[in-house]
């Protein structure tokens, strides 16, 4: 019997994909035909950011993202889930957030890796602050109007 690993981790550690894919389908034999992933980075919009530090109410974090992913199992034929955000400083090409969806079917493997990138990407109980290069602290990061309209599809 296998360690059971959670949906959903909140840490500051980086994350290894390759790592995370194979501890989450290690026990699906053969189940899944599609493995779907998402990566976010880090960016370094256009040489001026030198991280983006991201903060978040533990426990509040994990219990909220943790109910929408229990959302895309209600909504998709998913056999397994994964969801891991990071906090603190992140330099750029950094991963922030991976997002792991496995299905039957690549349709539902992909739409809800997207549902729930939508949800992290304009919901999800994180603040984002930039640090500029040079050392001055940035503005807080707001969600942009594209990223709403991509969520509002959801509703």
């Amino acid at each position: 019997m296998t360690a059971q690993i959670p949906d959903v981790s909140i840490q500051a550690e980086p994350f290894d994909v390759a790592h995370e894919i194979a501890v989450l389908t290690r026990d699906l034999h053969g189940r899944a035909g599609a493995i779907v992933t998402f990566t976010g980075l880090c960016r370094d919009e256009d040489g001026r950011l030198a991280g983006l530090e991201l903060e978040h109410y533990p426990g509040m974090a994990e219990a909220e993202i943790g109910r929408v992913v229990e959302a895309a199992r209600a909504r998709w034929p998913l056999q397994a889930v994964r969801v891991i955000h990071r906090h603190g400083l992140v330099a750029p090409g950094g991963g922030i957030v991976l997002v792991v969806a496995a299905a039957g079917h690549r349709i539902a493997a992909f739409e809800a890796a997207s549902f729930l990138m939508d949800y992290l990407k304009t919901q999800a109980p994180f603040w984002k602050r930039e640090h500029l290069v040079g050392g001055a602290i940035g503005g807080w990061v707001e969600a942009t109007q594209a990223d709403d309209d991509a969520a509002a599809r959801w509703a």
